[in-house]
């Protein structure tokens, strides 16, 4: 039995009615790599690429699947996503330049802790999409998995571009929907709740990590002093010495611990960038909403200019109406031109109405099932990342506890 490449996996589970990507086939972004190259307007520039893996697991292969994307290109398929699945809560990729910072960490998007932090956000936003009952079957997602060539142009060919061209004119657009959903009128809400409290929740811990660095960075002045005095003691110079040791090596310590908070930062990060998808599937509710309202209500009006010419009686004011009054009726051939263009104008309504009525039904359907799937995923993500981040301050403080604990046995020995 041959081999099965991620590439032909990748078309079996295409036909599988209800079947996720991410079953079928492991998805890493395996490591980060810093090129130089020349842009589009032919200036130098430093980058940096992901190396992505695949592998089928149903298969003995032993090497897996390989090529190399720009962050640019996780771009690029996000937006086609977004544009694509208008009600689909698509996820968010992880933050291009760094946010919310303690001060001592670097901002800087080619520093290689950032760097390596947002390789794992890459990653986890493939394996999201490659989760998700409808993304993960998407032919694009399969070449930008699989095609190391050639997939802009396939994403190209779909015309998605002029469809989010239109799309965001039509959302910039001032507009009013008369009869908006209250479900999505919460849903708009509560995302802005949850990403005025994200943020909140941010600043906050990075106000704490500052505090806490100057707090533990002070312990090395407990160390240099006790090593000081141990100098000028004959007794108690060797305790002085080895409580030194222990203070300078808390002292040394907060490098690490808050490096790794900061991947507990980051898991707060994506459900502030999950905020701004929320909200766009019910922005595009609001826009279907309103083309149905502005398509029934131009219905109307020709149904009733209709009624008008059939029946010759003015129910409303109009200019063409008051010219009629002054100058005289139209000849009936004219009359009867325009009731038949009418018409026709009533018929292509009617049409566009029942297509748009349909788009907004399938949308709301569409649109609920996910976001209550969203929610049960941030609920499940968020409690698992508030509590193991409370399991590592605990653990911290009881590192604190037992440095303070050595240095007492020091004094003792004394």
């Amino acid at each position: 039995m041959t081999q099965m490449s991620c590439r032909d996996l990748f078309s079996e589970a295409m036909v599988e009615e209800g079947s996720t990507l991410v079953r079928r086939m492991e998805i890493c972004v395996a490591e980060a790599e810093k090129r130089s190259g020349k842009n589009a307007v032919n200036m130098q520039e430093t980058f940096t690429v992901y190396l992505i893996e695949t592998r089928a697991k149903r298969t003995k292969q032993n090497s897996p699947d390989s090529l190399w994307r720009r962050y640019s290109e996780f771009e690029l398929l996000r937006n086609y996503l977004l544009v694509t699945y208008p009600y689909i809560v698509v996820p968010p990729l992880p933050e291009k330049r760094a946010e919310f910072v303690w001060h001592k960490l670097s901002a800087d998007n080619m520093d290689p802790d950032f760097v390596e932090r947002r390789r794992i956000g890459l990653e986890n936003f493939l394996l999201r999409v490659a989760s998700h009952p409808v993304l993960s079957n998407d032919k694009i997602l399969h070449h930008f998995l699989t095609e190391e060539h050639g997939w802009k142009e396939v994403v190209y060919e779909t015309g998605f571009q002029a469809k989010a061209d239109s799309r965001i004119r039509a959302l910039s657009a001032t507009f009013r929907v008369r009869n908006p959903d209250k479900r999505f009128m919460e849903m708009k809400h509560y995302s802005d709740q949850l990403q005025s409290h994200t943020s909140q929740l941010l600043r906050a811990r990075a106000r704490v990590a500052d505090r806490l660095y100057g707090v533990y960075k002070v312990h090395g002045n407990y160390g240099r002093v006790f090593s000081e005095w141990s100098a000028i003691e004959k007794e108690m110079g060797d305790g002085l010495q080895s409580a030194g040791h222990h203070m300078d090596a808390y002292a040394a310590s907060i490098d690490d611990i808050l490096e790794e908070e900061e991947h507990y930062a980051d898991q707060l990060k994506e459900y502030l960038f999950y905020a701004e998808a929320l909200r766009a599937v019910c922005r595009k509710h609001e826009l279907t909403q309103f083309e149905l309202e502005m398509a029934s209500q131009d219905l109307i009006s020709k149904k009733q200019q209709h009624e008008e010419l059939a029946t010759g009686i003015v129910r409303t004011f109009s200019f063409k109406g008051m010219t009629n009054k002054l100058f005289g009726q139209e000849a009936p051939e004219q009359r009867e031109a325009r009731i038949k263009l009418l018409e026709e104008l009533i018929a292509e309504g009617e049409d566009t109405v029942k297509e748009k009525t349909v788009e907004c039904e399938e949308h709301v359907e569409r649109a609920w099932v996910d976001m209550q799937r969203f929610k049960e995923q941030k609920d499940k993500d968020l409690r698992e990342a508030l509590i193991n981040y409370a399991v590592m301050q605990i653990s911290m403080c009881k590192k604190g506890i037992q440095m303070w604990s050595n240095a007492k046995e020091c004094f003792l020995k004394m």
